[in-house]
């Protein structure tokens, strides 16, 4: 009971906080008034913490509790990290890592959600995927770290274990508790193959560099073998980089606006297509999830916009934007997004996602592994046995076809 107590305390504060934030930014003065306003009901809920709490607090740890809540609250991406933790953070970074477990992982609310296990990557063995919720790495509970030294506990030596608490997506009454040999993880290759119909279907699970040169090797070889219409499929695509998303989405998209980003102080810069870099005019829909993130969202927003492509499966995750980490001058640091990229339309990628023309929810039973029943199986993907790949189809072949 105490401990809920605590917590609640630092949630408290947390929001308080936050508030500062939002006063100073929705406020009608453009003063600090508003902002000053907010910081003297903080300054007296912090006075009656100390003087009539259960018991003698510890300030510090509900400061920085408190900082924390407020720099999560602004996006997935933005933190605060204790001395301690930075310094901790910059010894792991430093290290050679040569393992990891192989996930993609995110804050929001608090809560560490797993956006993806890497195929053939000991966590996708273990059974861990999409929805799943991280609650504590060695003992140590990811409530209480920021997101980036979350993800540096999950990396380390080949061969090496680490002990993680989980929560299964549909199962959020239990914890359970695994141990993952950390490995060396191969990014998963571009894939590609003709389908029914002359329906060429493109596999990219990853956006690291060199990736949509890849694609254009599949894409290139698909039309040589016969293909009339194009399925991109980008579910589970939160590996990589923009600038890799954007050369995808090129390949498509032959002039015009890709994407732009922008900050506060950050001057608008547009990223526009490359005639010479597309490569194919065929009919294309493209296939996201909820796991859909980053570069992978620009390449579907680009083609959407752009009126290149449909996109069909689910709403993509919303995380798109450019960080800069800030030393303070207790040795503490925040990381903060100082820049979004933007879709053509004008909206803001990290505030919305990427909504599907044509939604349709993953059916993660249809085709689970036998070994990992929370895992959706990673083997070879057919119409027959993948509900949204058959939706995508029918959707590509409606439309009118055009020289390649």
């Amino acid at each position: 009971m105490l401990s809920r107590i605590k917590f609640a305390v630092v949630i408290s504060s947390t929001f308080l906080t936050a508030l500062l934030v939002i006063g100073a930014a929705l406020g009608d003065n453009t003063s600090a008034d508003g902002a000053y306003r907010q910081l003297s009901v903080y300054t007296e809920v912090l006075s009656r913490i100390k003087s009539d709490y259960v018991e003698e607090p510890d300030i510090k740890q509900v400061t920085a509790g408190a900082l924390q809540g407020m720099l999560e609250s602004l996006d997935p991406q933005s933190c605060y990290m204790t001395a301690d933790q930075y310094k901790e953070y910059q010894k792991l970074k430093a290290a050679p890592q040569q393992g990891n477990v192989g996930l993609v992982i995110s804050k929001r609310f608090g809560i560490v959600f797993i956006l993806a296990a890497q195929p053939g990557s000991p966590a996708a063995k273990a059974g861990l995927g999409i929805g799943d919720q991280l609650e504590a790495i060695d003992s140590k509970a990811t409530r209480d770290l920021p997101l980036p030294l979350t993800q540096a506990l999950l990396n380390g030596p080949g061969g090496s274990t680490v002990a993680l608490v989980v929560r299964r997506n549909r199962q959020t009454d239990n914890q359970e508790e695994i141990t993952l040999t950390r490995a060396g993880i191969q990014v998963p290759p571009v894939t590609g193959k003709l389908l029914d119909d002359k329906v060429g279907y493109i596999e990219v699970r990853a956006l690291t560099p060199g990736k949509a040169a890849e694609a254009a090797g599949v894409i290139r070889d698909l039309t040589r073998q016969g293909a009339q219409r194009l399925v991109l499929d980008l579910r589970g695509n939160a590996i990589g980089d923009v600038p890799e998303g954007l050369k995808l989405a090129n390949l498509f998209v032959s002039d015009g606006l890709l994407a732009y980003l922008q900050g506060q102080k950050s001057p608008r810069k547009d990223f526009s297509a490359d005639p010479s870099q597309a490569i194919t005019k065929l009919p294309l829909v493209v296939i996201a999830n909820r796991a859909t993130s980053g570069g992978a969202e620009v390449t579907a927003a680009a083609i959407l916009d752009r009126d290149r492509g449909k996109v069909v499966g689910e709403k993509t995750f919303g995380l798109a934007a450019e960080q800069k980490t800030i030393n303070l001058d207790d040795g503490a640091a925040v990381i903060l997004s100082v820049a979004k990229y933007y879709r053509p339309a004008g909206k803001a990628i990290q505030d919305g996602g990427v909504n599907p023309t044509l939604q349709v929810a993953e059916a993660p039973d249809a085709d689970d592994d036998d070994d990992n029943p929370h895992t959706p199986n990673q083997g070879e993907k057919s119409p027959e046995n993948d509900e949204v790949l058959k939706k995508a189809i029918e959707l590509v072949k409606g439309a009118a076809p055009t020289a390649a």
